[in-house]
């Protein structure tokens, strides 16, 4: 009896140990298989390259247009230096958005809604060019005669007469030139015609017209 239980637990586990056999032949690791021995492993990167490599990788991808002089350079440097480019902007004094307006002069350009105006970047820009048109109209004539000129050091340009009217008007860009840097208009900041001369200088502003009775329209 007990030999008659003992053949069937035997037969089986014999069984299933032929079969776990087959499935599962030795898969003990060959690790010659693996040896890194006569494999080429000791190399420096150059600098030159790990720095280029770092740089890239520590730098975000940011498109940054060059406006160099032209009429757009021309625009944006004067916005960032009157608002740093912010259209919704009043100052202490209550000039507006991103070329710094007062009422008045936004009143001679046709803007009556100094509210309206601070609220609509597209109509500050037509105001800008409005303002520029209307400011070389004025002064057509002393572009003329002293474009290309020094006055107190400061090589006199278009572009720099015209950033200066729009900081003092052109009455005041008018009284620098013919007094021959005499009168030097100042604002409340600090800011002057001939400052503003010199540091605009040399801008394309040839694509602004001369109009009299320029207006800012949508």
């Amino acid at each position: 009896m007990i030999i008659k239980k003992v053949k069937n637990f035997l037969l089986p586990f014999s069984f299933c140990l032929l079969i776990a056999m087959a499935l599962y032949p030795d898969s003990t690791i060959n690790s010659d298989l693996y040896s890194t021995e006569g494999l080429e492993l000791d190399y420096n990167v150059s600098a030159e390259l790990a720095m280029n490599d770092q740089s890239q990788n520590s730098q975000p991808n940011i498109f940054t247009p060059h406006l160099g002089k032209s009429f757009e350079g021309f625009k944006e440097a004067l916005a960032f230096k009157e608002s740093r480019g912010d259209y919704f902007t009043v100052n202490t004094l209550g000039y507006l958005g991103k070329y710094q307006f007062g009422a008045e002069t936004l009143k001679l350009i046709g803007i009556y809604s100094p509210n309206q105006f601070l609220y609509n970047p597209e109509l500050q820009e037509k105001a800008f060019i409005a303002n520029a048109e209307r400011n070389k109209w004025v002064l057509r004539k002393d572009i003329k005669r002293f474009n290309g000129k020094s006055i107190g050091g400061v090589k006199v340009t278009e572009s720099g007469i015209l950033a200066a009217a729009h900081l003092a008007g052109p009455g005041s860009v008018k009284k620098f030139l013919r007094s021959y840097g005499n009168y030097n208009f100042s604002d409340a900041y600090g800011s002057t015609v001939k400052y503003y001369m010199k540091r605009f200088s040399g801008y394309d502003t040839s694509i602004v017209t001369p109009k009299k009775k320029a207006k800012a329209t949508l």
